[in-house]
């Protein structure tokens, strides 16, 4: 068992298919962290403007209709529920679908949009958080005390997502998966607002060739040596 300090922020940036996420899932549950998706963030504005035909080219109609979303959502380490009618109820598996992905990736190169979402993020963060994204080291929590950037060939970035899909019982292609990650880095790297990319502080790790674990593995070595976390 791990004891960790007060108010321990681990930021875990990286592309798509670079097992950010499931890395952010299992050392949530060695530490008992939170753990806070903030693409999912993203994927909900674009959920619900696409659910409200709004264009996904136009900032301000995106903007006009986020605060009230936001304000009706509620974001936790199980995921994101949101209130209609009355009624709380989770969304989380309709936004983690590939067209949500699509839109998500259009809205978080909107500025004011990322603008409107970071005090959230921050606010959420601060009694301590495992925070995966792609801006998070840089821009979302710059103060946390341990960033992990992680990476993985192109490639093998986009098998894993095939593989992700087809347990889901979609029936994709790869090729068409390839391409699809292919543009969605694209687009990330190259906005003008908080494009992603490796903070000078972070610690970057090539999963290509390692298993979870020893991803897993690697990062507790990190957080011990600093001691941000010692056993009991």
């Amino acid at each position: 068992m791990w004891q960790v300090i007060d108010g321990l922020k681990i930021a875990i940036d990286g592309p798509s298919g670079s097992g950010k996420g499931t890395i952010a899932a299992m050392l949530g549950q060695e530490l008992g962290l939170p753990v806070l998706d903030t693409g999912l963030l993203y994927r909900f504005v674009g959920w619900r403007a696409s659910e409200q035909d709004i264009d996904l080219n136009e900032e301000d109609a995106v903007l006009g209709m986020l605060k009230q979303s936001v304000a009706d959502m509620t974001w936790k380490a199980e995921g994101i529920f949101f209130k209609q009618a009355g009624d709380e109820k989770d969304c989380t598996s309709q936004i983690r679908d590939e067209n949500a992905a699509a839109s998500a990736s259009k809205v978080a190169a909107m500025p004011q949009v990322r603008t409107a979402l970071l005090d959230v993020q921050r606010h959420i963060a601060k009694l301590g958080c495992i925070m995966d994204g792609r801006d998070i080291g840089t821009v979302v929590l710059p103060d946390a005390q341990a960033k992990f950037f992680l990476t993985a060939s192109q490639r093998e970035r986009a098998r894993r997502r095939w593989s992700q899909l087809k347990a889901k019982g979609e029936d994709v292609d790869l090729a068409y998966v390839a391409a699809e990650l292919k543009a969605r880095d694209a687009r990330d790297t190259e906005r003008d607002c908080a494009p992603l990319e490796k903070a000078v502080d972070a610690i970057h790790i090539d999963s290509t060739t390692m298993q979870m674990d020893d991803v897993v593995e690697r990062i507790l070595n990190v957080l011990e040596r600093r001691k941000l976390i010692n056993t009991k």
